[in-house]
């Protein structure tokens, strides 16, 4: 975090040694700040020092990708400049398909995927490729095809079982689990996914078997945070209460992964903790940036041009509608630099009037003295009855809701149509919870909300509605 005071010091050695390799780090250094121009500008220096260095040209590649620069000749670049590269060629296939070459991303990635069924992160871009290409019923064909050659491969089981949670295609887990089993692969190999499974598929019985036996085994966080979700959902506030409680003592990233869960508990049992964690107003702030942004016809406009997607990711909240690929704060054309300019200021505003530090507190334990950095940076465009699934930003510290373009209110709508709803958890819990907070979207209104905090839309009948979000980096 400390890339600023470092910064200087490279550029200067760079200079004077003539080194590609300072070259690169300067070039990794203002990335790491978010100044994808000068970035770029540096590792155009090291290429043309050391224009056969396999780790330049990816550098190079993937700054031009995130500045939203037509990027495939740089990736394919990388890509002869040394041997195979999983990062390579996932970059390249993003880097087609931004610039409306989804057809042949599709086609490259399937061939080496025929040639290399293992490879388990090409998989997985191929899948999310296809969702976006509004074909997700194609989205698991490679995987399903590498199977057939390898049955009894693990790796491609539980990616397939991956895509399907993330999808939250839990009736397609459980044939897969079965399959699996008939396939030959051990049952306590795939425990963990028969678990979650059976929880969220309603079997409570089987659950509660199969996350007991795990549970006196060294398991994941994340399959502890499943048999929490289950306790929620069943109303065992006893054991629920014990289990959240061990994870916040535990610390770290345990701790960091339980708040949206204690949040729901303490609510639904009465335990004052809750005032404490999401309690205080301060947290939940709107900003009115109408006066700041550029104009938001303008801004409409250019965000329509990003969204080229036909379908959902596989694993995000939208529903009805499309979301921008690659970070939006990044871009280097000058809508985007204006844009994040407005909504830094907004964030050191609400940074700035948080209540006092608090040490144990998810959002106030924070330092406060850190530049402002972003997890990720996107727009959304939903329509004809979309809306958000309510969910969380585990890789964020404070989150965001910024209203760019509104549908109009149409006959019958109900008085809350499209509006924003914090507190609210996630249907499939099951826990018939109201929001805590409501806030109506207002063309130029930017919502401030901590990460850990549930939140999704109401759906609206008819029309667009376009907005920007963003993740503010936890400070280093």
């Amino acid at each position: 975090g400390e890339e600023e005071s470092v910064l200087p010091l490279v550029v200067a050695a760079a200079n004077r040694s003539g080194s590609a390799r300072l070259w690169q780090w300067t070039g990794l250094l203002h990335r790491g700040l978010d100044d994808h121009a000068a970035a770029l500008a540096a590792f155009e220096e090291a290429v043309r020092l050391a224009p056969g260095d396999a780790s330049i040209a990816h550098g190079h590649a993937r700054v031009a990708y995130e500045a939203g620069l037509d990027a495939v000749a740089l990736f394919e670049t990388a890509e002869r400049s040394g041997p195979p590269s999983s990062d390579v060629l996932i970059g390249l296939a993003a880097a087609r398909w931004a610039t409306g070459r989804g057809d042949e991303a599709e086609a490259a990635l399937d061939s080496i995927l025929m040639q290399v069924p293992m490879w388990i992160a090409g998989h997985v871009q191929l899948a999310q490729l296809r969702a976006l290409m509004g074909r997700a019923e194609e989205a698991y064909a490679s995987l399903e095809r590498a199977l057939v050659q390898a049955p009894k491969s693990l790796p491609l089981w539980r990616a397939l079982f991956n895509l399907h949670l993330e999808g939250e295609n839990h009736a397609e887990l459980a044939e897969g689990i079965l399959r699996a089993e008939a396939a030959g692969i051990p049952g306590p190999e795939i425990a963990d996914y028969a678990a979650i499974c059976a929880a969220e598929c309603g079997d409570g019985d089987r659950a509660d078997q199969l996350f007991e036996a795990l549970l006196g085994e060294a398991v994941c966080q994340s399959t502890r945070i499943w048999f929490v979700r289950h306790l929620l959902r069943t109303r065992r506030f006893a054991r629920v209460g014990s289990l959240i409680d061990a994870e916040i003592e535990a610390g770290g990233a345990r701790r960091g992964a339980i708040w949206p869960y204690a949040d729901l508990f303490w609510r639904l049992t009465g335990d004052r903790r809750a005032d404490w964690l999401s309690g205080n107003p301060a947290l939940v702030r709107a900003f009115d940036l109408s006066d700041r942004l550029p104009p938001l016809a303008q801004l409409a406009e250019y965000l329509r041009s990003l969204h080229i997607a036909r379908g959902e990711y596989l694993d995000q909240s939208v529903r009805g509608g499309t979301q921008t690929d690659g970070p939006l704060f990044c871009r280097v054309d000058p809508m985007a630099r204006a844009l994040r300019a407005s909504v830094t200021e907004a964030v050191k505003a609400y940074i700035a009037a948080l209540p006092e530090t608090d040490p144990e507190h998810p959002l106030l334990a924070m330092r406060r003295d850190r530049r402002v950095r972003f997890a990720g940076s996107w727009s959304v465009r939903l329509h004809h009855g979309g809306f958000h699934a309510n969910h969380v930003h585990p890789q964020g510290w404070i989150s965001s809701a910024l209203y760019v373009a509104l549908p109009k209110r149409q006959p019958g709508d109900r008085a809350d149509a499209g509006w924003f709803k914090l507190g609210e958890p996630q249907a499939a819990l099951g826990l018939d919870m109201l929001p805590t907070q409501l806030v109506e979207p207002v063309p130029g209104r930017l919502v401030l909300f901590p990460s850990w905090l549930w939140h999704g839309t109401q759906p609206f009948s008819d029309g667009e509605r376009l907005t920007v979000a963003f993740d503010v980096a936890p400070p280093r």
